[in-house]
């Protein structure tokens, strides 16, 4: 093999090892998408269930009546609540980040596959050849 070639091959796994990489970037985002709608649905659910429980009639009395468990049960809810509100805010955050993402990766796709179009055009390239 030439020098040439060697550089060719060289440059083409390069291109091959960056376009895996952003693929299996973009498979992560999917997983992480999944993740933050969970945040968007579960956060909000924890925290509407430790405002029930706070606002409930019974829960003065259980604080009074049962020191032990009352005090468990208040420090279980404020962190409970403080978790939920960080989650939720996170999950927001992370939402937000992924999708201006998505729409740099649909940039890139296109200008890649209008790259690659314009590269097969311009070398008399068909689908069906190899280099």
């Amino acid at each position: 093999m030439s020098d040439m070639e060697n550089s060719d091959s060289a440059r083409f796994s390069i291109v091959e090892v960056i376009d895996g990489f952003i693929d299996k970037i973009n498979q992560i985002r999917k997983t992480l998408i999944g993740i933050s709608i969970s945040a968007l649905i579960l956060a909000p659910l924890a925290i509407g269930l430790s405002a029930y429980l706070i606002t409930h009639q019974h829960f003065f009395f259980i604080l009074e009546e049962y020191d032990e468990f009352g005090v468990f049960l208040a420090v279980s809810l404020g962190i409970i609540i403080t978790v939920s509100l960080t989650w939720l805010i996170l999950g927001i955050r992370q939402y937000m980040m992924l999708k201006s993402w998505n729409a740099r990766y649909s940039n890139y796709a296109k200008k890649k596959e209008q790259i690659d179009s314009k590269i097969s055009s311009e070398f008399d390239l068909g689908e069906d050849q190899e280099t």
